[in-house]
């Protein structure tokens, strides 16, 4: 998974390439880090479905595994969670727009998928008028195989830029089982701890089309930190170097008529909690 490890930094602070302003890259989808933010130990994005309106509650995703309280269990799944999260916007050129703050988590799991929805205690609206940042619209489909995507990662302030290689049934990682993940076409996005929770972004929409959240680093079978894929007739490969990402779109399966997330609606594909006995 690619959280932030001391180990990286010095060597992520040579290859880091931060965007410049020029009205060419402002211009195209996926080359600027508008809609972006920062965690403490991740990347993250101001976000929004394709319904949503200005006076809604904001939104913010990431990965599951960069939950404040540490790695979700297997299984686990958290739903309207207070929380008090401080996360930095960044302006399309990287620099620091300011600060929003988390009230809620709606969502949050490492099973499945490996996201984390946070409600924010202001509207876009607000966002837009006191930051001027306004929101990546979540695309309602998976991505296609050889779909043009950029990783854009507030944490580092820097943008791989690939495609889409393929969709992978099955990603086994340490504990974690995720389904339909995203395989990046290399080279390209090579990424690094702490692009964990990046945006997916699509190079022709603009639109979020997955999550960033892994990579085999080291070669090793099904380990953390060292994922193995899964086809459909339980073979497993191993692909040193690869990252992946997983599946967002899912979220609009859940979605009741007013943008709340419903666990119980028919055809949602967001796991639910587990039952207590």
């Amino acid at each position: 998974m690619k959280l932030f490890r001391t180990v990286l930094a010095a060597t992520a602070v040579l290859t880091t390439t931060v965007l410049g302003t020029s009205a060419a890259q402002a211009a195209a989808p996926g080359a600027d880090f508008s809609g972006i933010a920062a965690l403490s130990n991740c990347s993250a994005s101001l976000v929004r479905y394709a319904e949503s309106v200005d006076t809604d509650k904001a939104l913010v995703l990431t990965n599951g595994h960069c939950y404040e309280g540490g790695f979700l269990q297997p299984g686990q799944v958290l739903v309207n969670k207070a929380s008090t999260r401080s996360i930095t916007l960044l302006n399309p050129d990287s620099s620091r727009a300011g600060t929003v703050r988390a009230d809620k988590i709606l969502f949050g799991t490492m099973t499945k998928t490996d996201l984390i929805v946070y409600q924010v205690n202001e509207t876009y609206a607000s966002i837009k008028s006191r930051l001027n940042v306004t929101p990546l619209t979540l695309a309602k489909q998976a991505p296609a195989d050889g779909a043009g995507m950029a990783v854009v990662s507030g944490y580092w302030k820097r943008i791989y830029t690939c495609s889409v290689q393929a969709t992978i049934p099955q990603l086994r990682e340490g504990d974690w089982t995720w389904q339909n993940s995203i395989k990046y076409q290399q080279p390209g996005c090579e990424t690094i701890g702490g692009t964990s929770g990046s945006p997916v972004v699509s190079t022709t929409t603009g639109e979020m089309i997955g999550i960033n959240n892994t990579g085999n680093e080291d070669g090793e079978r099904c380990t953390v930190n060292n994922p193995c894929e899964v086809d459909a007739n339980g073979n497993v490969t191993v692909d040193q170097g690869a990252a992946y990402g997983e599946q967002t779109w899912w979220l609009y399966t859940c979605l009741t008529a007013d943008r709340a997330i419903d666990l119980n609606k028919s055809g949602c594909e967001l796991p639910k909690p587990a039952r207590r006995r």
